[in-house]
């Protein structure tokens, strides 16, 4: 996570090739430091070895695991610690649990070093991970911390670690160590540790790192390079700002399940199954797109709601639905700038988000902001069943489209969507200051458009109102067209973690799923002789009537394989379609939305 955004400094990658070392070896600490050792010599075993050198002061000192870190969910990383022990200059210290998470160490005023085992075991860009190929650190799952001392300066050595790895970061380089200003921004600053392969590229004053974890045969590092060049072009220029000098993308592309992206202040670390990045890279793009748009909103354009960062027990914000759902409506606005999108697939990728929302009946009870506040329930998977929830993702896309063209509408085209951004950027970011959730959203909007927003967030945001498509999109030229169509029936539905397999929340009565001995709370690790991955729902929904389906499931530890045809249901789907006589006006709206940009006069 990281500090206010008005203190953040301009960071620079290094790619550092090591020599084992002594977990004991250590120079004596800094007052105004802390410093850790992370040794890497129980790589073999999923062993981190942490040694945390607590300066002197009180006597009694408190360190701290956070039981959560980025993703909106509660994981209680203490629970891969194995021991935790304590030692001052000449002896043992007593250490003390206090809670599940947080221990007590007596006799500290002369300064005392913590030293404990983790287990790394957490794949993906949410987790902390150490096996025979590589390490990928996210800090806050494998480091502890002073709780009255979060903003003291931080200090990170590896040692032992296999011979021919090498390390990148974001954190600053400092002799055979990286420093952070503070504890949150050391773990807002994930590392790769490994036999990576590595590209860079310069754009517009900017450097790019490029760090793949991959087996080389999986994917063109040079068409992916060439792909970032024209994101990060196409979202720098549409922001009028870099908040940085150098920027990193970590990329994991597991042959077995994986998928997904987190964000960092200086960075973005992103996992695909590698078939998938074969076989749809434009999936890859738009993840891409998202992650490093985050950057500005929600690194940087802030909700005041998430700050303090409490590492103890949630943060509930209301402003999701913009941080993230918001972050997707740029993320096609990006894909379109930077030509990996064209004006078909966009529309498509509305209705298909429209279709979405629509065919969840939660839409009608549960509001983006109160979705918002419950992203801490998404664990559970019966919290995401259609009847239960909606996703703030989902409609925060769909609110962001429509706002921009809201904006455009009543500013007569001369602002946007971007304005709204700018003006936060200018008024929040760049001053560091953080906004005020959705009033704070609705207060740019209204700066932006010069006039009063309030019906659109208490209807829309705030409230379940039906969003009237047509009234929003006829300005463009466009309406949304509904139709029935015959589409595939597996019987059963199925929700996946972002860090597990999909698991079975419903299998219909009667279906040929239950007769082929499916069963609810059922977890899916293979579909049609393929791992799962971040594409289940993809390859879900490509099903057609008829087609064979095979899995192989999990049940109480154990697997087996059962296999049906797929059946037929009818659905409503939902399609963006050209008005009837569209006029020049509504074309020339329609060519500046999907830009992103301002209408010039005469458009």
């Amino acid at each position: 996570m990281s500090q206010k955004p008005g203190n953040w400094r301009a960071l620079v990658l290094l790619v550092w090739t090591c020599v084992s070392g002594s977990l004991l070896a250590s120079e004596p600490p800094n007052l105004t430091e802390l410093r850790y050792t992370v040794s890497l010599a129980g790589y073999q075993d999923h062993l981190v070895r942490v040694q945390m050198e607590l300066p002197p002061g009180v006597a009694t000192r408190r360190v701290q695991l956070p039981v959560w870190n980025a993703l909106y969910q509660v994981r209680d990383f203490s629970q891969y610690i194995t021991s935790v022990k304590a030692k001052g200059k000449s002896s043992a210290l007593e250490v003390k649990p206090i809670d599940k998470s947080s221990w007590q160490i007596d006799g500290a005023q002369d300064g005392a070093t913590v030293e404990y085992e983790i287990a790394a075991i957490l794949p993906g860009p949410y987790g902390a991970q150490l096996d025979t190929s590589h390490a990928f650190f996210n800090f806050a799952e494998l480091l502890m911390y002073l709780p009255d001392a979060r903003d003291a300066r931080t200090r990170v050595r590896f040692v032992s670690v296999p011979s021919g790895w090498k390390i990148a970061t974001a954190l600053e380089p400092d002799g055979d160590a990286f420093t952070a200003e503070n504890y949150d921004r050391l773990v807002d600053s994930p590392a790769e540790i490994g036999t990576f392969k590595e590209a860079d590229f310069d754009e517009a004053g900017g450097h790019y790192r490029v760090i793949v974890d991959a087996d080389p045969a999986d994917y063109d590092i040079h068409k992916i390079t060439g792909a970032l060049k024209k994101i990060a072009a196409a979202a720098t220029s549409w922001m009028n700002d870099r908040p940085f000098q150098t920027y990193v993308f970590f990329y994991h592309f597991p042959r077995g399940p994986g998928g997904g992206g987190m964000e960092h202040a200086y960075g973005t670390a992103i996992e695909m199954n590698a078939q998938s990045v074969k076989e749809r890279p434009e999936m890859l793009y738009g993840v891409t797109a998202h992650e490093f748009f985050h950057l500005w909103n929600v690194k940087r354009i802030r909700p005041q709601s998430l700050e303090p960062i409490d590492y103890t027990k949630e943060n509930y914000t209301r402003a999701l639905w913009f941080s993230e759902g918001v972050t997707s409506t740029v993320e096609n606005i990006i894909l379109f700038r930077a030509g990996l999108l064209d004006e078909a697939g966009f529309l498509r990728k509305l209705g298909e988000e429209i279709t979405e929302l629509e065919s969840r009946p939660a839409h009608l009870t549960q509001s983006a902001e109160v979705s918002s506040l419950d992203a801490w329930l998404e664990k559970y998977p019966y919290y995401r069943e259609a009847g239960r929830s909606i996703s703030y993702y989902n409609k925060g896309e769909l609110l962001g489209a429509m706002l921009d063209l809201q904006i455009r509408e009543a500013s007569e085209g001369k602002a946007s969507l971007r304005d709204l951004f700018q003006w936060m950027n200018k008024n929040y970011a760049q001053q560091g200051k953080f906004f005020a959730d959705s009033a704070g959203v609705r207060g740019a909007a209204e700066e932006a458009s010069h006039t009063d927003m309030s019906p659109f967030f208490e209807k829309y945001v705030a409230g379940t109102d039906e969003i009237p498509w047509d009234g929003f999109l006829k300005t463009a030229g466009l309406r949304v067209i509904s139709r029935r169509s015959l589409v595939a029936d597996t019987g059963f539905a199925a929700v996946h973690n972002f860090d597990a397999v999909p698991s079975v929340i419903r299998v219909r009565g009667g279906s040929d799923a239950e007769r082929a001995g499916l069963k609810t709370g059922d977890e899916i690790t293979v579909f049609n002789a393929r791992p799962v991955a971040s594409d289940f729902e993809r390859r879900i929904g490509e099903l057609r009537p008829g087609d064979a389906i095979r899995l192989r499931i999990r049940r109480h530890s154990t697997e087996h394989e059962i296999e049906w045809k797929v059946g037929t249901r009818e659905e409503v789907e939902f399609d963006v379609k050209d008005v009837d006589n569209v006029t020049t006006q509504q074309r020339a709206r329609r060519a500046a939305w999907l830009r992103g940009e301002a209408q010039l006069p005469g458009d």
